[in-house]
């Protein structure tokens, strides 16, 4: 049995689109469990899918805390599964379930394995991600190279977009950090448990295609609030203290630049610099 989680944020036509990517359930033994972080989206209630489980908030409570509620229930259910996150606007290749099955049964030894995501044209979106504390630069690289084909590569960091995990690996059930409401939430989860000493991969070999919804470009003040609070949380953690300091400095002047010619990046820029500055001393 395979688990997936998604985490629904006005995004029911996507998730649609999702489950019919999905093969029959009498197929592949699996169940996509959908939390609802949007309550006021009620085409959410018309989803109906015999492996569909889906889990009604009062709240939007953020993306790491919708997927930390979704794992709990797969460890009720079954506390040595094989979970999936992926986001709503993803389709999985024919295959790719029995795919993930077979990888992790070859090799058990990986925590946490990111897929190969990619754009509709065929082009990469994402093929790992590597990370320096020394200068705090969180990037992506794709790590595949057709010279030494290996079943999967170490990295730094996976995109909780297409991210496998391999409950078995864990003592303790893995959590996102609620304090990330948005954003960033999947480098500081593989930070944290690669310190620990978990095994994080990217493989070439299990696919995903990402279909951008476009949902949080409709409100870029509240997007760039929300990745640039929860990028200087996720450097305050992992990054060496002169790199944080440096990029917070960057961070705001670019801010003030960009209400000249982008006001409304520009200010969620700055008001994400605020929050963070309020919550962790305010």
């Amino acid at each position: 049995m395979i688990y997936l989680i998604t985490v629904n944020y006005y995004s029911t036509d996507l998730i649609k689109n999702l489950l019919r990517s999905l093969p029959a359930c009498g197929e592949v033994s699996y169940q996509l469990i959908a939390v609802n972080n949007s309550p006021q989206d009620h085409q959410f209630a018309t989803l109906s899918h015999p492996c569909l489980v889906p889990i009604y908030l009062q709240d939007n409570i953020g993306f790491g805390a919708a997927c930390n509620l979704g794992l709990e229930w797969v460890l009720r259910h079954d506390p040595c599964a094989l979970v999936w996150l992926v986001n709503p606007d993803t389709q999985l290749p024919p295959g790719s379930l029995m795919q993930a099955m077979a990888f992790f049964r070859d090799h058990p030894e990986v925590s946490l394995l990111g897929t190969t995501i990619y754009e509709p044209n065929g082009e990469i979106w994402f093929g790992g991600g590597k990370f320096s504390p020394a200068t705090g630069k969180i990037t992506t690289a794709t790590y595949y190279s057709p010279y030494r084909p290996l079943p999967y590569y170490r990295c730094d960091w996976v995109s909780g977009c297409s991210l496998l995990v391999n409950l078995k690996r864990f003592p303790e059930p893995p959590q996102f950090d609620p304090d990330y409401f948005l954003y960033y939430e999947d480098f500081d989860l593989c930070q944290r448990y690669r310190h620990q000493g978990h095994l994080i991969g990217i493989t070439p070999h299990i696919n995903i295609y990402h279909f951008p919804s476009q949902i949080t470009n409709r409100h870029l003040r509240h997007k760039f609030h929300h990745s640039t609070a929860s990028y200087l949380l996720a450097l305050e953690k992992h990054a060496t203290t002169s790199a944080f300091w440096w990029r917070l400095l960057r961070l705001f002047f670019h801010g003030l630049w960009l209400l000249v010619f982008q006001k409304e990046v520009g200010v969620g820029k700055l008001s994400g610099i605020g929050f963070y500055i309020k919550r962790r001393w305010g």
